[in-house]
């Protein structure tokens, strides 16, 4: 087998897209400073930490989606009919509760 055949499975990083939407989210909230970059850099992490800890939820460097969900940016739900009363699967439900597994949606609180 090559290196090259070699597949490593799982989300490596956060896009430049996704970044700048977190990254204005974190500025709205007052939790980072400047202008939206699109790199996921050492601030922006340390920014994440910060908002995650004022809200008493676990601190890792990759977003949770407790935290996306408060800053606005979890799943979208407009597709549906009746999106305010919606049977939405927990994370628990979908299996990724796991902190090692990134993404799903989350139980309001």
């Amino acid at each position: 087998m090559t290196n090259a055949a070699v597949h490593s499975h799982g989300q490596h990083g956060i896009d430049e897209e996704r970044t700048v939407a977190i990254q204005s989210a974190l500025i709205r909230e007052h939790f980072l400073t400047g202008e939206p970059s699109g790199v996921w850099d050492q601030t922006s992490k340390d920014a994440m930490l910060r908002f995650q800890a004022a809200n008493g939820w676990q601190t890792k460097i990759t977003p949770d989606s407790r935290a996306l969900i408060k800053l606005g940016l979890g799943p979208d739900h407009k597709g549906l009919l009746n999106p305010e009363t919606a049977n939405i699967p927990s994370p628990h439900e979908l299996g990724v509760d796991s902190p090692t597994q990134p993404g799903g949606a989350a139980d309001s609180q």
